[in-house]
Protein backbone atom coordinates (compact mmCIF):
# COMPACT_ATOMS: atom_id res chain seq x y z
CA UNK A 1 0.00 0.00 0.00
CA UNK A 2 1.78 2.97 -0.57
CA UNK A 3 1.58 6.55 1.13
CA UNK A 4 1.19 10.01 0.40
CA UNK A 5 2.41 13.41 1.85
CA UNK A 6 0.77 15.61 3.62
CA UNK A 7 0.90 19.55 3.40
CA UNK A 8 0.32 21.69 6.13
CA UNK A 9 -2.17 23.89 5.64
CA UNK A 10 -5.11 25.74 6.47
CA UNK A 11 -8.42 24.27 6.96
CA UNK A 12 -10.19 26.77 5.21
CA UNK A 13 -7.36 26.76 2.36
CA UNK A 14 -9.00 25.71 -0.92
CA UNK A 15 -7.20 24.57 -3.87
CA UNK A 16 -5.73 27.97 -5.44
CA UNK A 17 -4.48 28.51 -1.47
CA UNK A 18 -2.77 25.01 -1.97
CA UNK A 19 -1.57 25.44 -5.22
CA UNK A 20 -0.26 29.35 -4.54
CA UNK A 21 1.75 27.81 -1.41
CA UNK A 22 3.39 24.97 -3.40
CA UNK A 23 4.25 27.14 -6.56
CA UNK A 24 5.98 29.41 -3.90
CA UNK A 25 7.80 26.99 -2.41
CA UNK A 26 8.97 25.04 -5.76
CA UNK A 27 10.31 28.30 -6.71
CA UNK A 28 12.26 29.24 -3.51
CA UNK A 29 13.55 25.43 -3.87
CA UNK A 30 11.51 24.01 -1.39
CA UNK A 31 13.58 21.81 1.29
CA UNK A 32 12.46 18.03 2.10
CA UNK A 33 10.97 18.26 5.85
CA UNK A 34 9.37 15.36 5.41
CA UNK A 35 9.46 12.34 7.90
CA UNK A 36 11.48 9.60 6.12
CA UNK A 37 8.00 6.75 5.90
CA UNK A 38 6.20 9.62 4.37
CA UNK A 39 7.13 8.33 0.95
CA UNK A 40 7.53 5.17 -0.82
CA UNK A 41 10.66 5.51 -3.30
CA UNK A 42 9.69 2.32 -5.39
CA UNK A 43 6.08 4.12 -6.17
CA UNK A 44 6.48 7.88 -5.72
CA UNK A 45 7.70 8.54 -9.30
CA UNK A 46 8.38 6.13 -12.41
CA UNK A 47 8.35 2.57 -13.33
CA UNK A 48 9.65 0.87 -15.91
CA UNK A 49 13.31 -0.68 -16.30
CA UNK A 50 14.69 2.67 -17.43
CA UNK A 51 13.14 5.58 -14.83
CA UNK A 52 14.61 8.18 -16.62
CA UNK A 53 14.17 9.44 -20.61
CA UNK A 54 17.36 9.58 -22.81
CA UNK A 55 16.78 12.90 -24.68
CA UNK A 56 19.47 12.94 -27.57
CA UNK A 57 20.41 16.33 -29.10
CA UNK A 58 22.59 17.31 -31.83
CA UNK A 59 23.87 20.99 -31.72
CA UNK A 60 25.52 22.61 -34.25
CA UNK A 61 28.30 25.30 -33.19
CA UNK A 62 30.67 27.65 -35.66
CA UNK A 63 33.44 27.60 -33.64
CA UNK A 64 33.98 23.98 -33.14
CA UNK A 65 37.10 22.56 -34.53
CA UNK A 66 36.34 19.58 -37.08
CA UNK A 67 38.43 17.22 -35.05
CA UNK A 68 35.80 17.60 -32.20
CA UNK A 69 33.24 16.56 -34.99
CA UNK A 70 30.85 14.21 -33.28
CA UNK A 71 31.81 14.92 -29.46
CA UNK A 72 29.32 13.44 -27.22
CA UNK A 73 28.36 14.88 -23.97
CA UNK A 74 25.91 13.45 -21.59
CA UNK A 75 24.41 15.82 -18.67
CA UNK A 76 22.85 15.25 -15.16
CA UNK A 77 21.04 18.14 -13.58
CA UNK A 78 19.48 18.21 -10.26
CA UNK A 79 19.79 14.77 -8.81
CA UNK A 80 18.22 15.95 -4.80
CA UNK A 81 19.94 12.87 -3.56
CA UNK A 82 17.59 12.63 -0.42
CA UNK A 83 14.14 11.87 0.33
CA UNK A 84 13.04 11.80 -3.18
CA UNK A 85 15.55 10.09 -5.18
CA UNK A 86 16.74 7.22 -3.49
CA UNK A 87 20.19 5.59 -4.09
CA UNK A 88 18.51 2.98 -5.99
CA UNK A 89 17.27 5.31 -8.03
CA UNK A 90 20.73 7.44 -8.48
CA UNK A 91 22.84 4.15 -9.31
CA UNK A 92 20.21 3.50 -12.07
CA UNK A 93 20.78 6.79 -13.61
CA UNK A 94 24.62 6.17 -13.70
CA UNK A 95 24.07 3.08 -15.01
CA UNK A 96 21.98 4.36 -18.09
CA UNK A 97 24.40 7.49 -18.53
CA UNK A 98 27.06 4.69 -18.77
CA UNK A 99 25.36 2.93 -21.41
CA UNK A 100 25.50 5.74 -23.44
CA UNK A 101 29.26 5.30 -23.77
CA UNK A 102 29.64 9.42 -23.47
CA UNK A 103 32.99 11.47 -23.95
CA UNK A 104 32.00 13.87 -21.31
CA UNK A 105 29.70 13.75 -18.80
CA UNK A 106 28.36 17.16 -17.22
CA UNK A 107 26.96 17.34 -13.70
CA UNK A 108 25.10 20.59 -13.60
CA UNK A 109 24.04 20.83 -9.55
CA UNK A 110 21.97 20.56 -7.03
CA UNK A 111 23.49 16.75 -5.86
CA UNK A 112 21.45 17.25 -2.54
CA UNK A 113 18.78 19.01 -1.20
CA UNK A 114 18.67 20.02 2.38
CA UNK A 115 20.71 16.99 4.28
CA UNK A 116 24.74 17.05 4.47
CA UNK A 117 23.88 13.47 5.67
CA UNK A 118 23.29 12.74 1.15
CA UNK A 119 26.35 14.17 0.46
CA UNK A 120 29.22 11.18 0.21
CA UNK A 121 26.40 8.92 -0.27
CA UNK A 122 25.92 10.87 -3.60
CA UNK A 123 29.74 11.09 -4.33
CA UNK A 124 30.00 7.74 -4.06
CA UNK A 125 27.47 6.66 -6.72
CA UNK A 126 28.40 9.03 -8.85
CA UNK A 127 32.36 8.24 -8.79
CA UNK A 128 30.71 4.80 -11.25
CA UNK A 129 30.22 7.48 -14.00
CA UNK A 130 32.35 6.73 -16.67
CA UNK A 131 33.83 8.88 -19.44
CA UNK A 132 36.10 8.77 -22.30
CA UNK A 133 37.24 12.16 -21.27
CA UNK A 134 36.77 12.72 -17.90
CA UNK A 135 32.83 13.90 -15.20
CA UNK A 136 32.85 17.55 -14.42
CA UNK A 137 30.83 19.36 -12.54
CA UNK A 138 29.31 22.74 -11.34
CA UNK A 139 26.95 23.65 -8.19
CA UNK A 140 23.44 24.93 -7.51
CA UNK A 141 22.34 26.67 -5.27
CA UNK A 142 20.86 24.35 -3.04
CA UNK A 143 24.51 22.50 -2.61
CA UNK A 144 25.74 25.79 -1.44
CA UNK A 145 23.04 26.05 0.71
CA UNK A 146 23.67 22.38 2.31
CA UNK A 147 27.95 22.98 1.70
CA UNK A 148 29.64 24.25 -0.97
CA UNK A 149 32.75 22.68 0.02
CA UNK A 150 31.87 19.24 1.52
CA UNK A 151 30.44 18.74 -1.48
CA UNK A 152 33.54 19.84 -3.86
CA UNK A 153 35.85 17.45 -1.62
CA UNK A 154 33.20 14.76 -1.95
CA UNK A 155 32.99 15.50 -5.58
CA UNK A 156 36.71 15.48 -6.00
CA UNK A 157 37.69 12.37 -3.65
CA UNK A 158 35.58 10.78 -6.74
CA UNK A 159 37.72 11.91 -9.16
CA UNK A 160 34.97 14.23 -10.47
CA UNK A 161 36.21 17.87 -11.67
CA UNK A 162 34.22 20.81 -10.04
CA UNK A 163 34.37 23.91 -11.97
CA UNK A 164 34.24 26.84 -9.64
CA UNK A 165 34.62 29.57 -11.72
CA UNK A 166 37.39 28.31 -13.79
CA UNK A 167 38.21 26.61 -17.09
CA UNK A 168 39.84 23.39 -19.12
CA UNK A 169 40.41 22.83 -22.37
CA UNK A 170 40.66 19.94 -24.27
CA UNK A 171 42.71 19.64 -27.13
CA UNK A 172 43.49 17.24 -29.94
CA UNK A 173 46.06 18.07 -33.25
CA UNK A 174 46.53 21.57 -31.93
CA UNK A 175 42.56 22.35 -31.65
CA UNK A 176 41.19 23.18 -28.60
CA UNK A 177 37.67 22.62 -26.85
CA UNK A 178 37.44 24.70 -23.50
CA UNK A 179 35.02 23.89 -20.78
CA UNK A 180 34.02 26.33 -18.21
CA UNK A 181 32.35 26.53 -15.13
CA UNK A 182 30.71 28.91 -12.87
CA UNK A 183 29.58 28.50 -9.04
CA UNK A 184 25.63 29.10 -9.21
CA UNK A 185 24.12 32.36 -9.75
CA UNK A 186 23.55 34.70 -6.74
CA UNK A 187 26.36 32.14 -4.87
CA UNK A 188 29.51 33.70 -6.38
CA UNK A 189 29.10 33.14 -9.63
CA UNK A 190 32.02 34.67 -11.55
CA UNK A 191 32.06 34.07 -15.39
CA UNK A 192 34.95 36.59 -16.24
CA UNK A 193 37.27 34.20 -14.37
CA UNK A 194 36.19 31.38 -15.94
CA UNK A 195 36.94 32.25 -19.11
CA UNK A 196 39.83 34.09 -18.64
CA UNK A 197 42.61 32.80 -20.81
CA UNK A 198 40.23 31.91 -23.47
CA UNK A 199 40.43 33.38 -26.68
CA UNK A 200 37.40 35.04 -27.66
CA UNK A 201 36.32 33.56 -30.58
CA UNK A 202 37.15 29.54 -29.30
CA UNK A 203 34.41 26.68 -28.60
CA UNK A 204 33.46 26.89 -25.37
CA UNK A 205 30.65 25.06 -23.35
CA UNK A 206 29.55 26.59 -19.90
CA UNK A 207 28.54 24.60 -17.30
CA UNK A 208 26.14 26.84 -14.84
CA UNK A 209 23.41 25.68 -12.68
CA UNK A 210 21.12 28.69 -13.21
CA UNK A 211 20.08 28.85 -16.92
CA UNK A 212 19.27 32.83 -16.18
CA UNK A 213 23.71 33.41 -16.83
CA UNK A 214 22.49 33.06 -20.17
CA UNK A 215 22.38 36.70 -21.08
CA UNK A 216 26.35 37.06 -19.38
CA UNK A 217 27.16 34.10 -21.71
CA UNK A 218 25.83 35.51 -24.51
CA UNK A 219 27.86 39.15 -23.92
CA UNK A 220 30.62 36.83 -23.70
CA UNK A 221 30.56 35.13 -26.90
CA UNK A 222 30.13 31.46 -24.70
CA UNK A 223 29.14 28.86 -27.60
CA UNK A 224 26.67 26.74 -25.17
CA UNK A 225 25.53 26.71 -22.03
CA UNK A 226 24.37 23.54 -20.16
CA UNK A 227 21.78 24.29 -17.21
CA UNK A 228 19.03 22.93 -14.87
CA UNK A 229 17.68 24.13 -11.84
CA UNK A 230 14.19 24.45 -13.71
CA UNK A 231 13.21 20.79 -13.42
CA UNK A 232 11.08 22.01 -16.76
CA UNK A 233 8.93 23.48 -14.43
CA UNK A 234 8.00 19.70 -12.93
CA UNK A 235 4.74 19.98 -13.25
CA UNK A 236 2.57 20.58 -16.31
CA UNK A 237 -0.91 20.75 -15.98
CA UNK A 238 -3.32 20.91 -18.96
CA UNK A 239 -4.57 24.40 -19.29
CA UNK A 240 -2.56 25.78 -16.23
CA UNK A 241 1.11 24.74 -17.21
CA UNK A 242 3.84 25.08 -15.12
CA UNK A 243 4.73 27.69 -12.08
CA UNK A 244 6.71 29.33 -15.29
CA UNK A 245 3.12 29.93 -17.15
CA UNK A 246 2.64 28.15 -20.63
CA UNK A 247 2.98 30.42 -23.24
CA UNK A 248 6.52 30.14 -25.27
CA UNK A 249 8.18 33.71 -24.31
CA UNK A 250 7.41 32.38 -20.57
CA UNK A 251 9.37 29.34 -20.87
CA UNK A 252 12.43 30.48 -22.85
CA UNK A 253 15.57 29.46 -21.06
CA UNK A 254 13.55 27.42 -18.38
CA UNK A 255 13.63 23.97 -20.57
CA UNK A 256 15.15 22.00 -23.41
CA UNK A 257 17.45 23.74 -26.24
CA UNK A 258 17.00 27.82 -27.03
CA UNK A 259 19.61 30.28 -28.13
CA UNK A 260 20.37 34.11 -27.66
CA UNK A 261 22.44 35.46 -30.48
CA UNK A 262 24.94 32.89 -31.16
CA UNK A 263 24.99 31.60 -27.96
CA UNK A 264 23.08 28.31 -27.84
CA UNK A 265 22.04 26.58 -24.15
CA UNK A 266 20.33 23.43 -23.21
CA UNK A 267 18.26 23.37 -19.78
CA UNK A 268 18.03 19.69 -18.68
CA UNK A 269 14.60 18.88 -16.99
CA UNK A 270 17.00 17.00 -14.75
CA UNK A 271 16.36 13.82 -12.65
CA UNK A 272 15.20 14.39 -9.41
CA UNK A 273 12.27 16.38 -7.73
CA UNK A 274 11.68 19.26 -4.81
CA UNK A 275 8.68 20.32 -2.68
CA UNK A 276 6.42 17.40 -4.42
CA UNK A 277 7.68 13.64 -4.82
CA UNK A 278 6.14 13.73 -8.36
CA UNK A 279 6.44 15.40 -12.25
CA UNK A 280 3.57 15.58 -14.24
CA UNK A 281 3.88 15.46 -17.79
CA UNK A 282 7.39 16.65 -17.29
CA UNK A 283 9.47 13.28 -16.88
CA UNK A 284 13.39 13.51 -15.97
CA UNK A 285 15.81 13.79 -18.66
CA UNK A 286 19.26 12.23 -18.93
CA UNK A 287 20.65 14.49 -22.22
CA UNK A 288 22.94 13.42 -24.99
CA UNK A 289 24.31 16.03 -26.64
CA UNK A 290 26.21 15.45 -29.88
CA UNK A 291 28.45 18.45 -30.99
CA UNK A 292 28.82 19.35 -34.47
CA UNK A 293 30.95 21.85 -36.52
CA UNK A 294 28.48 23.65 -38.99
CA UNK A 295 26.56 26.95 -39.91
CA UNK A 296 24.63 29.13 -37.58
CA UNK A 297 21.64 28.37 -39.35
CA UNK A 298 22.36 24.54 -38.61
CA UNK A 299 21.99 25.06 -34.87
CA UNK A 300 20.19 22.50 -33.30
CA UNK A 301 17.97 19.09 -34.28
CA UNK A 302 16.54 16.65 -32.05
CA UNK A 303 18.44 13.38 -33.09
CA UNK A 304 16.30 10.77 -35.15
CA UNK A 305 16.02 7.58 -33.17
Amino acid sequence: MGHSITFPVPASAGLGDRLTRWMSRWRCGGIEQYAAGDLDHSRAQWSGAERFIVSDERIWLDALPELFSGLRVAQISDIHHGLFLSREWLAEAVRQTNRLDADIVALTGDFVTYSRANIEPAAEILGRLRARYGVFAVLGNHDFRVGADAITSALRRQRIEVLRNRHIALRFGGESLYLAGVDDYGYGADLRRALRGIPRNAATVLLAHNPRLISLAARHGVSLVLSGHTHGGQVNLPLLGTVYGRSPERLRYKIGWDRLGTTQIYVSRGIGTIVLPWRVRCPAEITHLELLPGASESFHVAAAD
